[in-house]
């Protein structure tokens, strides 16, 4: 008797048959794109280190009209980061009516109502002097460390502020441990209950950052953060991590950054099926595809959709991604590099 031959490649011989047996499918929908803000700046500033990106003016017509176009192309969902020129020990400009994160958002209520989901970063280290993520305190023997609980508090001052101007959801950044519950119980005291908590579970102390701290001025002045932030030898840990996440209120969690640590997003997707995970496709990630492009490395629109593919077929509902713009107009125009 004839031996079988097994011929898996019947499923990849026409581009209709490939898409008919794809397991990661790319739609705008699933796409949350970054928008940076400007404090005191009166029209949209490039940002050096981050191409085809700026830094809008919180109440300026070119802010609606940026979130407009996005919306257009199928992108619904917005994170707002902002740069702010008034900084102290605490980061109060950040809790403050008048921010930038909270003058955006009652712009763009104003101007295009609830459609937009906005979601708006929490977190101090571009509101603070020392630019770290939490409120820093001297201990008698002269070292500096961060104080968790006086941070949370500032915490909660700021989601109740950014959820006042009309934030769908908060998204706490600073990794400080029982920020989401912290930030759930203000909430829920201030008549909040509908405001979601898209938290950054999982964040890794990353050189992936530099172009996006040189967006918004936010490196630490002095030492780092590496006793907040994740050891990026260290996976498993990010399972707890997200459990106490799950259990302190958070409606989605999130996986930072995305592209180098795809491992650890199937290991969450895995352990929590059931919860929304975003994965965030950061700066550095974003800079390295497209220099590999203009170089002409590789095609950029082939390398961009395969990364953001890779990081949906690893496990990730929600993709936070630099490239969101640019994927939207390919999948208009049905470009499909596989």
């Amino acid at each position: 008797m004839r031996r079988p031959v097994y011929r898996p490649r019947r499923l990849r011989r026409s581009p209709h048959v490939r898409a008919l047996a794809a397991e990661a499918l790319l739609d705008p929908s699933h796409m949350i794109l970054p928008v940076f803000l400007g404090d005191g700046i009166k029209k949209p500033e490039p940002i050096d280190t981050l191409p085809g990106h700026h830094r809008y003016p919180p109440e300026s017509k070119e802010l609606v009209d940026y979130i407009a176009s996005a919306m257009d192309l199928g992108v619904k969902s917005f994170l707002l980061f902002a740069y702010s020129k008034v900084r102290d020990r605490i980061g109060s400009a950040a809790f403050s009516s008048g921010g930038p994160v909270q003058r955006a958002v009652r712009t763009i209520r104003r101007e295009l109502g609830w459609e937009p989901v906005v979601f708006t970063d929490l977190c101090i280290c571009s509101y603070t002097s020392h630019g770290h993520c939490g409120v820093p305190r001297e201990l008698p023997d002269g070292r500096v460390v961060i104080d968790n609980d006086e941070t949370l508090e500032v915490y909660a001052k700021i989601a109740v502020s950014q959820a006042e101007a009309g934030a769908d959801f908060i998204a706490p950044s600073g990794m400080m441990d029982g920020q989401v519950a912290a930030i759930r119980e203000a909430l829920d005291e201030a008549g909040f209950t509908d405001v979601g908590i898209m938290a950054y579970s999982a964040k890794y102390a990353s050189a992936f950052y530099g172009p996006f701290r040189g967006a918004l001025d936010s490196a630490p002045r002095f030492g780092d953060r590496r006793s907040y932030q994740m050891d990026p030898r260290r996976a498993r840990e990010a399972l707890r991590e997200v459990e106490l996440d799950i259990q302190e209120g958070a409606d989605i969690v999130m996986v930072k950054p995305a592209l180098a640590y795809l491992d650890v997003i199937r290991l969450v997707k895995d352990a929590f099926p059931w919860v929304p995970l975003a994965a965030y496709n950061v700066s550095g990630e974003y800079v390295m595809v497209k220099l590999a492009g203009s170089n002409g490395v590789a095609d950029y629109n082939t390398l961009m959709m395969e990364v953001l593919t890779a990081i949906r077929r690893a496990g990730a509902d929600i993709i936070i991604t630099y490239h969101a713009l640019e994927a939207a107009k390919l999948i208009r125009e049905g470009f499909n590099p596989f």
